[in-house]
């Protein structure tokens, strides 16, 4: 279903309220990754040409509802309002306590606002209706743009959307479904996905649903060691869940997954822990796996350059210590380096991209974590889901 956009609309004159996932790593006051602002500001930009005021909403962290911000500081927005004002080069003020005293910001007629840390207002996380209400008086219309939040039913996803006068979805959302059709539904084929990551248990529905969708399926990291132990290779003391071997191995069967035939181990984990190449048939009982070997990179980076599409979730080893990150550095190489339309999502898998300086290698890196899984395992997004709704009616 076409949802209604932000591009669509005529702003002139309007009080534009915009939801936003400014929730970004702060060290010492300051922004220390503003990758997801800088998602953000060509939707800010835009609406900027034609709006009155824009109001811009965002959680940070887990703050306690209903607990003052000036209780729990370091998870004020002030750093972000600031980082804003200056990448925007105009003024981004920070509002504090707008539920109680909304007159601190309807003095404002025009201008551009950051509403402090929304998750601190009693009934956000419950999708509290009165709460919905509240944000969609505040404006005109109502853009939806924070992808990473899209499976949460919240006030400030989902409530404003049912209450506002106009409810859509803003260029950034619009961004993240469209890559993400183009990768699931309408992908150009062979298709490969990689997933990496510690347990097969927290990933196991994505795995079940994309053996059912993807030509080959590449795991990684402690995933990958569950599968070499439903396989009968003997994995030492690695990582692993021999409750779901049975899955594995139906996983196997459902759809072609190349293991690793050579890895990197360790008698101990940690960042000083000497590194050492072994076959899968030398490891040791007390080895701990860590990384994919030359080889298996070698024989990944082949299988990925001959892909279409490739849809990648998490690192294939301990790529924060230098000695175990070679594995991880040759699968992104290899993506960044081929011609198929490659999507990439979660916290890890765009750490690693970063720290090999490939983000503009890679042809979309979605901002979302669980919204981007539950996606891809075929959940439904409630807050796309009430747009949909919105868009009928409008």
């Amino acid at each position: 279903m076409k949802l209604l956009k932000m591009e669509d609309l005529d702003l002139s004159g309007k009080r534009v309220l915009i939801r936003e996932d400014f929730n970004v790593p702060i060290s010492n006051g300051e922004v220390a990754n503003d990758a997801r602002i800088q998602a953000a500001v060509p939707t800010i930009k835009l609406a900027n040409r034609s709006a009155k005021k824009i109001i811009l909403m965002s959680h940070l962290g887990r703050p306690i509802e209903g607990k003052s911000i000036s209780e729990q500081l370091e998870l004020s927005l002030a750093p972000v309002a600031t980082h804003l004002s200056n990448v925007l080069d105009k003024e981004v003020l920070l509002i504090d306590s707008y539920i109680e005293n909304p007159k601190l910001l309807n003095r404002h007629s025009e201008g551009i606002f950051l509403l402090e840390n929304i998750r601190i207002n009693l009934g956000e996380k419950s999708n509290d209706y009165l709460l919905g209400k509240t944000y969609a008086d505040m404006c005109d219309v109502f853009v939806m743009d924070a992808f990473g939040t899209a499976h949460r039913a919240q006030a400030s996803t989902y409530g404003v959307s049912e209450y506002a006068a106009s409810a859509c979805a803003g260029p950034l959302l619009s961004k993240e479904l469209d890559a993400l059709e183009r990768s699931l539904t309408k992908p150009s084929r062979p298709l490969l996905a990689v997933v990496g990551g510690s347990k097969v248990s927290t990933k196991l529905e994505v795995l079940k649903e994309l053996s059912k969708k993807v030509d080959q399926l590449i795991v990684g990291g402690g995933i990958a060691n569950t599968f070499l132990f439903a396989s009968g290779i003997n994995i030492g003391k690695s990582l692993c869940e021999p409750a779901l071997a049975e899955t594995a191995k139906y996983l196997m069967r459902s759809t072609n997954i190349p293991l690793p035939i050579d890895v990197v181990t360790a008698k101990e984990f940690n960042s000083n822990a000497k590194a050492q190449v072994k076959m899968v048939s030398q490891i040791d009982s007390d080895d701990y796996i860590l990384d994919i070997g030359p080889q298996t990179a070698d024989m990944f980076s082949q299988l990925i350059s001959s892909m279409k599409t490739i849809i990648w979730n998490g690192p294939v080893g301990v790529f924060e210590f230098p000695q175990f990150s070679d594995g991880t550095c040759s699968v992104a190489l290899a993506i960044a380096k081929g011609k198929s339309f490659s999507l990439a999502g979660g916290g890890e898998t765009i750490a690693a991209i970063d720290k090999f300086g490939l983000t503009n290698q890679i042809s979309y890196i979605s901002t979302g974590g669980g919204a981007f899984l539950e996606y891809i395992q075929g959940a439904e997004l409630p807050a796309v889901e009430i747009l949909k709704k919105r868009s009928i009616a409008n």
